[in-house]
């Protein structure tokens, strides 16, 4: 991998952290705290291996992701200390990492052939980072935010550095139109980017006290923060191809959410809204597993979302027809394949808890899954 002089510039400014959040006391909303599943993590490190094989540990843990290097001057076998927890708020990751230098690269090949389109916001405590995408290089140190498309080709490098990042579905920002497609690959400051630093660490002092129960709020709040950190900041002109493409998945997007109880929402529809052709629509859908894979996901999830809520009285069935599902047998299947419970499982759940604390089917128990499901 070849790197230019002002991407290889070095330097690592010391930065303490002192977090100042009050610790959570508020009681869960469904019963007792020792009643409730802890808040899901991952743990990974790379202590338990031969120094040999620790890097090579690293690079497979994080294949999913982006291909890892190490750095002209490194050497495998001197061993590789990565350490990193993932914990799983049910529609958004946070990601606790700490390594020594190593590059990375997302390839056009390893973009093209994921379904992970998210968007990574990422706070440095220690270190800096170096990541060029279009030949355009940002440089990430603590104090500041960056924010980059998952769905998008770069590389990079980074020093002995210690983080938290956050991995969001694109969909987070679904009401809001969704973020700028001008965030890629920036690096923000200032006050807001504080505040929200501020409250992300105060997250992260309490996780191990979080119930199912407090994530749709936490969600809420970080969907709020990021949005109304990044929007103003953001130049509003996007440039070059992949910035187009981000807008109009933003586009989509919301053509589809507002559209989800017309039976004309078909493929057809969408490519008129968008003043592009069906094959166009295809190739911008076909990370997100095809649009009427999409779509139907869209219609599910807003399906279980209106059978956990207490205050709906309709019946699955009328639900069901509300979200363009031909037969109530019809969406009683695909609902139980996507979720892996029954929509009368939810409504028999809704009197005692949310629907957050029905676990999946199948066991999502490997960051590749976590980053897979994202969002669904």
């Amino acid at each position: 991998m070849m790197w230019n002089k002002t991407e290889i510039a070095a330097g690592q400014p010391a930065f303490v952290e002192r977090r100042r959040w009050p610790r959570i006391s508020e009681a869960p909303i469904c019963g007792k705290t020792t009643d409730l599943p802890e808040l899901a993590s991952l743990p990974f490190s790379t202590s338990n291996e031969a120094p040999g094989q620790q890097f090579p540990a690293w690079q497979k843990h994080m294949a999913p992701l982006i291909d890892a290097y190490l750095p002209e001057s490194g050497q495998a076998g001197a061993g590789f200390a990565a350490t990193q927890t993932v914990w799983n708020l049910e529609g958004a990751l946070l990601i606790q990492q700490q390594t020594p230098a190593f590059s990375y690269e997302r390839s056009p090949e390893k973009v093209r052939f994921s379904v992970i389109d998210h968007w990574q916001i990422t706070f440095l405590r220690t270190g800096k980072t170096w990541t060029s995408v279009n030949g355009h290089v940002v440089e990430n140190e603590p104090g500041m935010m960056e924010i980059r498309a998952l769905g998008c080709p770069f590389y990079g490098r980074t020093i002995s550095a210690q983080s938290v990042a956050l991995i969001l579905p694109c969909d987070l920002f679904a009401d809001h139109g969704g973020l700028p497609g001008a965030s890629n690959n920036i690096v923000l400051g200032g006050a807001r980017v504080k505040l929200l630093a501020d409250y992300i660490a105060f997250l992260e002092a309490n996780l191990n006290r979080l119930a199912r129960d407090d994530l749709h709020s936490v969600r809420n709040q970080l969907q709020e923060m990021i949005f109304h950190s990044v929007t103003p900041l953001v130049n509003g002109h996007a440039t070059g191809d992949r910035s187009s493409e981000i807008g109009l998945m933003t586009r989509a997007r919301r053509f589809i959410q507002s559209n989800l109880g017309s039976a004309e929402l078909t493929p057809e529809a969408l490519s008129r809204e968008l003043a592009i052709s069906r094959t166009r629509l295809y190739e911008l859908f076909q990370a997100s597993g095809g649009v009427l894979n999409y779509v139907r996901r869209k219609r599910l999830l807003a399906a279980r979302a209106a059978l956990a809520d207490l205050s709906n009285g309709q019946k699955i069935a009328d639900i069901a027809s509300n979200l363009g599902f031909e037969s109530a047998a019809n969406f009683s299947r695909a609902f139980t394949h996507e979720f892996g419970y029954s929509p009368s499982e939810v409504r028999r759940h809704t009197g005692e808890c949310k629907v957050e604390h029905i676990p999946r089917a199948s066991k999502t128990s490997s960051f590749s899954d976590w980053l897979n499901t994202l969002g669904i």
